[in-house]
């Protein structure tokens, strides 16, 4: 490090996080294996857009924290590789007994038919764009533990992945999608939440032109990586409303004299190829943004300025 000067995050969030190592450390089960919707291949491919844009010295960091695997006692969770880190944090969740605190930190949903208030279902930092900042902070300081700089690091691309999916932002008082029965063109069995996760993600990742995974210049990284938690947690919101729900139903349900929603729905072919853009933007974003918030967490000196992230 030479005589760069050491950051250090606020004494209470350290001892918090050292403490949750400590049990980590103490507390070791079994664990089931990985999802693989937008928790698996949407999140590896974050993760591998990031990987292809970060920094020299960014990626060694990386690599020297992905050497404190064994100390996250999460042998059925492995992060061995940033892809791997990407979708840890939904592997975890399965343990509840020991990781059941971290649910509510995957979103922060808002009623997309009010108007939007930033600092709404956030109680006490337990959201996604409070946990995006928080894990910033602890990933940064290098007065703390491999390992629970590792921790944070895998929850950082985990959350700034979840804050990009409309549906983690903005709903109809239906846990984000999933209590709407939507089937995917012919296929049943789907809930409008699933679809987003799934099949629609695989898909903008499959079709685009240029391929997302790859190097992009610097104009184009400035352009895409912009803003903070808060901004793309807006953003996601306004696509809930706007793509999500409007396309599954083919109607705004926020408009004046909206009928209410019909139980069942199907996203049809014309709406799942308008919804491709939306998607393709969302991960190609969320992409840069995990890749511009890790270099500066490496770099030197203090973290840049970003305000309240709730």
């Amino acid at each position: 490090m030479g005589d760069r000067p050491v950051r250090r995050a606020p004494a209470g969030l350290i001892a918090a996080a050292l403490a949750l190592a400590a049990l980590a450390a103490l507390l070791t089960g079994a664990f089931a294996a990985p999802l693989r919707a937008w928790g698996g291949f949407g999140h590896e491919t974050t993760a591998q857009i990031a990987l292809a844009n970060i920094r020299p010295q960014t990626r060694a960091g990386i690599a020297r924290l992905l050497r404190a695997e064994p100390l996250l006692g999460t042998p059925d969770c492995r992060v061995r590789l940033l892809a791997e880190a990407a979708i840890w944090p939904d592997c975890i969740r399965r343990d509840g007994w020991r990781w059941g605190h971290t649910a509510a930190w995957h979103y922060r949903t808002a009623p997309i038919c009010e108007a939007y208030d930033a600092r709404r279902n956030c109680s006490g930092g337990n959201c996604v764009t409070a946990q995006i900042a928080r894990n910033h902070r602890l990933l940064a300081d290098e007065t703390l533990p491999d390992n629970v700089r590792l921790e944070a690091l895998a929850f950082l691309v985990h959350f700034i992945g979840d804050v990009h999916m409309p549906l983690h932002s903005g709903d109809l008082a239906d846990r984000g999608g999933n209590d709407r029965e939507v089937a995917y063109g012919i296929i049943p069995g789907y809930n409008l939440h699933a679809i987003w996760d799934g099949p629609l993600a695989e898909r903008a990742i499959s079709s685009a032109q240029p391929p997302l995974v790859r190097r992009y210049s610097a104009e184009e990284r400035t352009e895409f990586a912009a803003g903070d938690a808060a901004e793309w947690g807006r953003e996601s919101w306004a696509l809930a409303r706007s793509v999500a729900y409007s396309g599954a139903y083919g109607v705004d349900p926020c408009a004046p004299g909206a009928p209410p929603l019909p139980a069942q729905a199907v996203l049809e072919q014309q709406a799942i190829v308008a919804s491709l853009p939306h998607t393709e933007q969302r991960l190609r974003q969320a992409g840069l943004r995990i890749a511009r918030l890790l270099d500066e967490a490496f770099a030197p000196g203090p973290l840049p300025s970003s305000g309240d992230a709730r």
